[in-house]
């Protein structure tokens, strides 16, 4: 069985292409992890990388800078908490239109489930519903199998300060740090986690992310197969959450507090 592994993506050393591009490949198989491949991608700007898809679903995440996704002749904007879904078989372009790179976190889902194929898609995360999960936590839903991508679920979580019991999840999931400071405590494993790590957790590791700042804790995560990210539970087997114990958490207001400074 693959292991917990935490990873600081800027340590990842670097591959560049013809055009460009600059890929750290994260979690993956290089990693042990078959299920889900991670990499931080990186356009700088005035380039345009030409990519294909394959044969698996792909889903981006823009962290940072200005650019462009073209799509079959079609081209969206790209900005900061932007998630995109790519179905198989899809060729397209990023582009950087901004003076800083185009940062973006990239996860490869092979072996797609099969179905009939959804087009490519760019959705905003504030126009996300905002929805309850284990131990006050809450979360966003960027792209699952009601808006096209098949094999797995693409959200962002955001994580209190109070220390969540131990759990397990019955997906294998890889999980991107945005905002803020904390430990990822797995059996032995207690490795603290910032802004930049990357992590691979395989299904029923019973873990706890703890959130050891002052300010919530975001995330952005990839897990197969689909679900709901409120779906965990304790290691005895009993459901960490039920839909009567959610309680309002205030972490929105926070967020919006500490952005309107």
């Amino acid at each position: 069985m693959p292991a917990v592994t935490v990873i600081d993506a800027t340590e990842v050393a670097p591959r560049a292409a013809a055009d460009g591009l600059i890929v750290r490949p994260t979690v993956g198989p290089a990693t042990g992890f078959d299920a889900l491949e991670q990499a931080v991608l990186e356009c700088p700007p005035g380039r345009r990388a030409e990519l294909s898809v394959g044969e698996v679903e792909e889903t981006l995440f823009v962290l940072a800078g200005a650019g462009v996704i073209h799509v079959r002749g079609q081209a969206q904007r790209l900005e900061p908490e932007a998630g995109v879904y790519l179905p198989p078989g899809t060729r397209f372009a990023l582009e950087c239109t901004g003076v800083q790179p185009l940062r973006l976190v990239a996860v490869r889902v092979p072996d797609p489930s099969p179905g009939p194929p959804s087009p490519a898609q760019v959705r905003r995360l504030s126009d996300q519903e905002l929805e309850p999960a284990t131990t006050q936590r809450e979360f966003r839903i960027l792209a699952d199998p009601a808006s096209g991508l098949r094999s797995a679920t693409h959200f962002v979580g955001y994580i209190p300060t109070d220390k969540a019991p131990d759990h397990f999840h019955t997906y294998d999931e890889v999980i991107y740090v945005l905002d803020g400071q904390g430990v990822m405590h797995a059996g032995n494993l207690a490795r603290p986690v910032a802004p930049g790590s990357c992590i691979q957790l395989p299904a029923r590791t019973v873990h706890c992310l703890e959130n050891t700042g002052s300010e919530p804790m975001r995330v952005v995560a990839v897990f197969r197969p689909a679900g709901s990210p409120a779906a965990a539970f304790y290691p005895d087997g009993r459901p960490a959450y039920t839909a009567s114990s959610a309680q309002p958490t205030g972490i929105q207001d926070t967020l919006q507090r500490r952005r309107d400074l």
